[in-house]
């Protein structure tokens, strides 16, 4: 199956999921206007990067992808500094671990690394990384059921206009890919449901951070499944960017995040209406001091 149909078909069905399952209900389905436009920013932002995420998969070996991919932890750090949250050095070094590791990723003696795929699994992680901190915003007010739902209802938005107006939705669909497309849609469901309730509990960093086993899991399957094996400068590689990634997991916030700045402040919701105070019933205290007024 082409890249396109695959990411169409598993998002549109991920959603119907989503649907289904949690009983999505009209108080389910209730959320500030800006909280909703934020969901849909960050699905819109996150299905062109799912789309660029198969597109690149389809060039690259599957662990190399992952790798490359596995850099959005460092991008959801600097955003979430633009936005307010503050972190030590570990960061930055990690940051500048992560270009030699990239290279080093990309050295391989059996074939050419094709130098598009390559942008367009980094460019897939960093869209991917700029949807949590929106999300992370909206998470504050709204239920992480709810704010699934939308998001992946925005990428389906997204993904399928595009794959209608493509040649590979006439496409028929092989019967061998049938139950994989079944899994795809089962793990994404899952995995966005659980990507959005640590999100709300941890923050998006921490969340982000912890996420990352799913590079342990993309290279032990692709060795196991694919048969792919690794260079030594690819080995090296991998060992450079887990230090980068260990060294941003240790850092901690320098201080308390404050809500009210960031380029996100914009999602915030409406402040209520001010409230007319009535006067308080006068304390005993107050009642004995004004003799006149005791006998009421």
């Amino acid at each position: 199956m082409s890249p396109l149909t695959v990411v169409a078909l598993r998002t549109a069905a991920a959603t119907v999921l989503v649907f289904i399952v949690l009983k999505i209900s009209r108080r389910d389905l209730t959320i500030y206007p800006v909280g909703l436009l934020g969901c849909l920013l960050a699905g819109g932002v996150n299905g062109i990067g799912s789309m660029a995420y198969y597109a690149g998969l389809a060039r690259l070996d599957a662990g190399l992808a992952q790798m490359l991919y596995g850099l959005y932890p460092l991008f959801v750090a600097m955003l979430l500094f633009l936005d307010g949250q503050r972190h030590g050095r570990l960061v930055l070094i990690g940051l500048a671990l992560s270009l030699p590791a990239t290279y080093l990723l990309t050295q391989t003696s059996r074939v050419a690394v094709d130098p598009v795929g390559v942008g367009l699994m980094v460019g897939a992680g960093l869209l991917f990384a700029v949807h949590i901190p929106i999300n992370e915003r909206v998470l504050y007010e709204v239920p992480a059921p709810t704010v699934t739902f939308y998001t992946l209802a925005a990428m389906t938005a997204v993904v399928v206009p595009v794959w209608l107006t493509q040649a590979p939705w006439r496409e028929t669909l092989p019967s061998a890919a049938v139950i994989p497309l079944v899994g795809l849609t089962a793990v994404t469901f899952l995995s966005r449901l659980a990507l959005f309730s640590g999100v709300k509990s941890i923050g998006g960093l921490q969340t982000t951070l912890l996420g990352l086993t799913e590079l342990i899991v993309a290279l032990i399957v692709a060795r196991l499944w694919l048969g792919e094996a690794w260079t030594g400068w690819q080995v090296a590689g991998g060992l450079l960017l887990a230090a980068a990634l260990g060294l941003a997991g240790l850092d901690r916030p320098r201080a308390a995040r404050d809500h009210r700045v960031g380029w996100l402040y914009w999602l915030r919701p409406p402040m209520p209406p001010a409230l007319t105070l009535l006067p308080e019933r006068p304390s005993e205290e107050v009642m004995a001091a004004r003799p006149e007024e005791g006998g009421r």
